[in-house]
């Protein structure tokens, strides 16, 4: 029979590593873990519409992700959003990269996806995309879609 304190330091070992695992998922839900953190630099980009973006959202290029949204903040001046993206100091873009806002699934979280351009120059720190494309936002559609056919009017029968 088992001494009652190795019985315990077992319970005490299984719950530390049940502990773990649900920190483990935590950061993974929380898409904390699959960024590293360490060199990066600053781009800046304006949207009419941000749509759901989060900070903490991917940024991702050709299905990489190579940077995290950071910060969100709306401009007094041309009413847009400012989005700030740290991108990884190894993914060099060119200076005409264009982003655009994403889903992921058909109601997924969003994210930023950047489209590199054909610019010999590339993006430094602090440089702000100049071709941004704001999140489609499903409400838009569906009014766009009923204020067209009311404008049709009604179909006459013959």
């Amino acid at each position: 029979m088992m001494k009652r304190s190795t019985l315990d330091l077992w319970v005490g070992a299984f719950v530390m590593m049940g502990l773990g695992a649900l920190l483990f998922l935590s950061l993974k839900v929380a898409n904390l873990s699959s960024f590293n953190g360490g060199d990066t630099y600053p781009i800046y980009a304006n949207f009419d519409n941000i749509g759901g973006l989060k900070v903490r959202a991917a940024v991702k290029s050709a299905g990489v992700v190579v940077g995290r949204v950071t910060a969100i903040e709306f401009d007094n001046q041309t009413f847009e959003a400012k989005v700030r993206i740290d991108v990884e100091g190894r993914y060099q873009f060119p200076k005409d990269t264009a982003a655009k806002i994403l889903t992921s699934g058909l109601l997924g979280d969003q994210y930023i996806g950047l489209a590199a351009g054909g610019d010999t120059a590339n993006l430094r720190a602090g440089d702000t995309l100049k071709i941004t494309q704001s999140a489609v936002v499903l409400e838009n559609l569906i009014s766009q879609f009923l204020y067209s056919k009311a404008a049709e009017g009604p179909e006459k029968k013959q």
